[in-house]
């Protein structure tokens, strides 16, 4: 219960398709095992519904909510339904992203693949936050969690990507810096290569080989042998959204597998 009484929202919190778990859903389930109540927010409704139907036969409390985070007035709506059903906002998880299948380098990446990527990367967590941080300093309290990637950090061959995450480690930064004093929290998580529905399914559809090549060769591309999972991600979240990290602020921390350190 290290979110006993905590009011969360979780964007992204459905899925694409496929075998494993994704962050979102991995997160919001977890944070409501953990005591808090869930508002589950994507843009596929069903996807969204399958995450709260999975969380109310665990016996716990969530709410699903239709929006698209690249949209500001999408984003007030979000918060204002938070908080009319429950009547605060304690964390918020900034877990929306994509990568793109035309994102590239320089000179062969598409503009508007370029706007797409950044649009739902990072200018959806300016305005989540834009939305949410006044609520959080009118209660003296609060954490966001930010899902960044360790391609932020990382020499990658997806420019849009790599540019967008990088963006959300400094955005982090900067919340983090300016609602201090306010007693708001906020940190990023940078996961590396993680067996997950939207890394591998599409990858391996994108490449048209099996599943099970494309697990094989990322596992070899990890230092501790194999690819983390959603729920390596979601217990990293679960502790920056928790008071356990009541003095962490401004953090980006990896979960990698030691992939940086190589």
């Amino acid at each position: 219960m290290r979110l006993e009484g905590k009011v969360a929202i979780v964007t992204g919190a459905g899925q694409t398709p496929g075998e494993t778990i994704g962050n979102g859903r991995a997160t919001a389930i977890l944070f409501a095992r953990e005591g808090a109540r869930v508002l589950l927010v994507d843009r596929d409704a069903d996807s969204a519904r399958e995450t709260r139907d999975r969380i109310l036969a665990d016996g716990h409390e969530a709410g699903e909510w239709v929006a698209d985070v690249t949209k500001n007035d999408d984003c007030r709506a979000m918060v204002e339904a938070c908080v009319d059903r429950w009547g605060r906002v304690d964390v918020l998880v900034n877990n929306v992203g994509i990568a793109g299948t035309g994102d590239a380098g320089p000179i062969r990446l598409d503009e508007d693949e370029w706007r797409r990527i950044l649009d739902t990367n990072l200018t959806s967590m300016l305005l989540t936050c834009k939305h949410v941080l006044p609520v959080m300093r009118q209660q003296g309290a609060g954490s966001i969690v930010n899902i960044s990637s360790m391609a932020s950090v990382l020499s990658t061959p997806v420019l849009a990507y790599k540019v967008s995450k990088a963006g959300v480690n400094a955005l982090t930064q900067q919340v983090a810096a300016g609602n201090a004093r306010h007693g708001i929290r906020c940190n990023a998580v940078l996961p590396g290569l993680m067996n997950t529905p939207m890394a591998i399914d599409a990858w391996a559809e994108r490449l048209g080989i099996p599943r099970e090549e494309a697990v094989r060769r990322r596992d070899a591309l990890v230092p501790l042998g194999k690819m983390g999972t959603a729920w390596d991600v979601a217990h990293a979240v679960l502790y920056l959204a928790s008071d356990e990290a009541r003095f962490v602020t401004g953090a980006l921390l990896p979960v990698d597998g030691g992939q940086a350190v190589r």
